[in-house]
């Protein structure tokens, strides 16, 4: 299975530089430490997933030139991951299709105050269109299908949409993702979904994780994980944390991503992290599979 990961933000929650701080990260001249908030694209099966879809999104989609996207996957409910998801409004529009969106069910929960005027019935002319997907089990692998199987939406002035059924008959087969389970508070009071695609998995925003899960990340080329500072963090791993993950996972490259401003410039970070680990960057490239 072939898997490319672009990061398209590696940064944490107020992004990097910090708005009014004038650190020597924030100021850096290296473009590697200009950090949008935490998101990826992952592209394979000739699917395109969007792994988050924060405050940056459109920033994002338009610097990495991304037109199309046939499916969301969310990790959880805070806003500096779902910030953006007003703005698919856009390609409601020019794919005349809905956004397909993989959650869990208090995700959903939360999208719905959120974006109370995304479910509202009448619907309101010009707002989002969702197709919401539930992961209601985690512990097993789930599909996601291409867009070309939804229904078109056609577009009528000041009514808003309606849809009709697909023409198109050349829908691709739909690419297996494997869940991680994570927590992003010890008191197992919030949890987060890391995904794997293939032999690279995705994570972000973990603070724990079970041992049953390491199960799901055997053998894998890339992986990916949370650090915003070296010390420890009530809702992130400290760094001492991310590398004793990395080390029990095993994988043949490890990147750190939802970097702060309280860690090194990436140049020098770099060199002090030991052998096969990386503090990724944003539109850094991964890719595993034939």
């Amino acid at each position: 299975m072939k898997v490319k990961l672009t990061f398209l933000g590696t940064g944490t929650s107020s992004g990097v530089p910090m708005l009014g701080c004038k650190c020597p990260v924030c100021t850096s001249a290296d473009p590697r430490d200009n950090r949008l908030r935490a998101s990826a694209l992952v592209e394979t099966g000739g699917l395109a997933i969007l792994i988050d879809a924060g405050p940056d999104f459109r920033q994002q989609m338009l610097r990495a030139g991304v037109n199309h996207l046939d499916a969301i996957l969310l990790t959880h409910n805070h806003k500096d991951h779902t910030g953006g998801l007003d703005d698919t409004r856009a390609l409601n529009l020019w794919e005349a299709k809905p956004i397909n969106i993989y959650c869990q069910d208090y995700v959903l929960h939360s999208l719905r105050m959120e974006y109370s005027y995304a479910f509202a019935e009448p619907r309101y002319p010009g707002a989002p269109e969702w197709h919401i997907h539930l992961l209601d089990d985690t512990s097993g692998p789930f599909l996601v299908h291409s867009n070309a199987g939804e229904r078109t939406l056609v577009w009528e002035s000041g009514f808003g949409y309606h849809y009709e059924e697909p023409k198109s008959k050349e829908i691709l087969p739909p690419v297996e993702v494997i869940p991680i389970q994570g927590w992003h508070h010890k008191n197992h009071d919030l949890s987060v979904l890391g995904y794997r695609f293939g032999n690279i998995a995705y994570i972000t925003d973990f603070n724990l994780i079970e041992d049953g899960e390491f199960e799901k990340l055997k053998g894998l080329d890339c992986v990916t994980v949370n650090c915003v500072k070296k010390t420890r963090h009530y809702s992130h791993f400290s760094l001492d944390e991310a590398l004793a993950f990395f080390e029990r996972v095993g994988a043949k490259e490890s990147y750190i991503t939802h970097l702060s401003h309280m860690l090194p410039c990436h140049a020098e970070f770099e060199r002090e992290l030991p052998p096969h680990v990386h503090p990724a960057y944003d539109g850094l490239v991964l890719e595993s599979g034939e």
